[in-house]
């Protein structure tokens, strides 16, 4: 870590000061609105700003500190994650996927721009996003395309509308185990890929991260993956408009597969507090490993343990 990483105790703390950086560099990254051709910058713009949580590029720089790197390196890459992250929303909140009309708190893109210039300005956020990971170097842009594909996040999406649907239930076809593929490939893939393009990232021109350590920050990804998708189903019944940006009740209006509806509200929160304290406990082992790989003290390491701990007690505790 370097004199421009500031010292932060908790993950919210983390995430207020590295946002304003976060939006700067994301202001650079998106071309200006009245640069030709003008609408589909300006549909693009209206999507991004203002953000939501910027959840998966404060990922990114939290996977870069993990690993002992300098999260200044990853900003750029992180950008383009949250480019990858908003065109997935545009594309989500289309007639012919989701068909809401309200997103962080405004309309959505195709309700302003129309349909055929909302899909391509999903289409060109998701480009842009490949353009800012090669700045994290070859291995970024690999771990970020294979959570993003078919194999990934839009393979998760199909099965997601595949579910949905009383007759889905009805048919016996809403299973548990039906439904942690869905999210472990819509949601978790991209949180898992957040840190590893984070961690690629702080370390491209020096030394690679090795394989063990790598795997760490995957497991506790997909933890964290799981944990958030749960607690994102649950706010859809708990939230409301003002806290979510976005219609409450639209999972239950859809009859989608989630947990609430398979298990309950208590024993869904039950099972995202268990997956964020399994999560805790892989940051610990990740720690000790990359304070034996650097040749540091733990004690040095102990800062960055303690936000990826308190991040994945954020994903279970939060409002919105």
């Amino acid at each position: 870590m370097t004199s421009e990483t500031p010292a932060t105790e908790t993950f919210a703390e983390f995430c207020a000061a590295w946002l304003p950086r976060v939006e700067a560099e994301l202001e650079r990254l998106l071309p200006p609105a009245d640069e030709a051709p003008a609408e589909l910058h300006a549909a693009m713009r209206h999507a991004m700003f203002p953000g939501g949580k910027r959840l998966r590029p404060m990922l990114a720089l939290l996977g870069a500190q993990a690993v002992a790197g300098d999260p200044v390196r990853a900003l750029r890459a992180a950008a383009g994650l949250e480019c990858l992250h908003t065109y997935s929303l545009v594309h989500d909140d289309l007639p012919a996927m989701d068909d809401d009309d309200l997103r962080r708190g405004r309309p959505t893109c195709h309700v302003v721009y129309g349909e055929a210039t909302a899909l391509l300005a999903g289409d060109a956020l998701l480009t842009l996003a490949f353009e800012a990971a090669a700045d994290g170097g070859g291995q970024a842009v690999a771990v970020l395309a294979r959570a993003a594909g078919s194999r990934g996040m839009v393979g998760g999406q199909v099965e997601d509308l595949a579910a949905e649907g009383a007759d889905e239930a009805a048919a016996g076809r809403h299973t548990l185990e039906r439904l942690q593929w869905i999210h472990d490939h819509k949601t978790g893939a991209l949180i898992a890929a957040s840190l590893l393009v984070g961690a690629h990232a702080a370390t491209a021109d020096g030394e690679s991260v090795p394989a063990e350590l790598l795997g760490l920050l995957r497991d506790y990804g997909d933890r964290l993956g799981r944990a958030f998708q749960i607690a994102d189903d649950c706010l859809d019944l708990t939230g409301s408009a003002a806290e979510l940006g976005k219609n409450p009740l639209a999972d239950v209006a859809a009859a989608k597969l989630t947990w609430p509806a398979l298990v309950g509200l208590e024993a869904s929160l039950a099972t995202a507090r268990d997956l964020a304290r399994e999560a805790g406990e892989i940051a610990a082992r990740l720690g000790a490993g990359v304070a034996t790989w650097r040749g540091e003290p733990q004690a040095r390491l102990d800062a960055s343990v303690r936000l990826l701990q308190d991040c994945s007690t954020f994903t279970v505790e939060r409002r919105r």
